[in-house]
């Protein structure tokens, strides 16, 4: 799989919601590869967009389309500023449900100091952290260079979701969640999506 990140702010959220519907009706039909995509706005104008794709090659090809420049062409027009592109094929997508139906979508943006230490840990014991956050319908991790990473999980609501997070974490999670912390670099940037837009 192959994904890009756009970053950026935007003070039309309507606007972009109204893009992403023009680009599936519009430009789906043609696109080879494209798996799907999860974008939406913050309460502060932070916007993201994370569009998912077959492979690479499959992007590149998308993105060489004459109707995809002049779609951007316009789209850009919703953010204020500058826009952040990042491109990954590091990519770890785990499901325990339909995250299309995501009622809550949360990103988070991050660094660790061992990437492939830090990918093992959220590997392990799947079942039991289904059991203790069965609120969460599934994730999609993507790597980027020098550690840093960009977490999508998608939630079935926001009011479960903090419910979740309120949960006393079993004990046999503990140590994992610990070194995980212990991982960490610097802070985390959180991007609550309350009305995602899953494409």
């Amino acid at each position: 799989m192959f994904v890009q990140v756009i970053l950026g702010r935007t003070s039309d959220p309507e606007g972009l919601r109204a893009a992403m519907d023009r680009w599936v009706e519009d430009l789906r039909p043609g696109a080879v590869g494209w798996l799907g995509t999860t974008g939406g706005v913050t309460d502060d104008g932070r916007a993201v967009v994370v569009a998912r794709f077959e492979s690479e090659d499959a992007a590149r090809q998308n993105s060489e389309r004459p109707e995809q420049g002049e779609w951007w062409a316009a789209t850009e027009s919703v953010f204020d500023g500058e826009v952040t592109f990042l491109d990954s094929s590091d990519v770890v997508v785990d499901l325990q449900g339909d995250p299309d139906q995501a009622g809550f979508v949360q990103v988070m943006r991050g660094r660790t100091s061992d990437p492939a230490r830090a990918r093992q840990l959220m590997t392990m014991d799947p079942a039991q952290w289904s059991a203790y956050r069965p609120d969460v319908l599934g994730s999609l991790e993507i790597g980027h260079d020098d550690g840093a990473y960009t977490m999508i999980l998608y939630f079935t609501s926001e009011a479960e979701a903090r419910e979740g997070e309120r949960t006393e974490v079993p004990l046999e999670l503990r140590a994992t969640m610990e070194e995980m912390g212990k991982l960490a670099v610097g802070e985390t940037e959180y991007f609550d999506l309350r009305e995602p837009l899953l494409r």
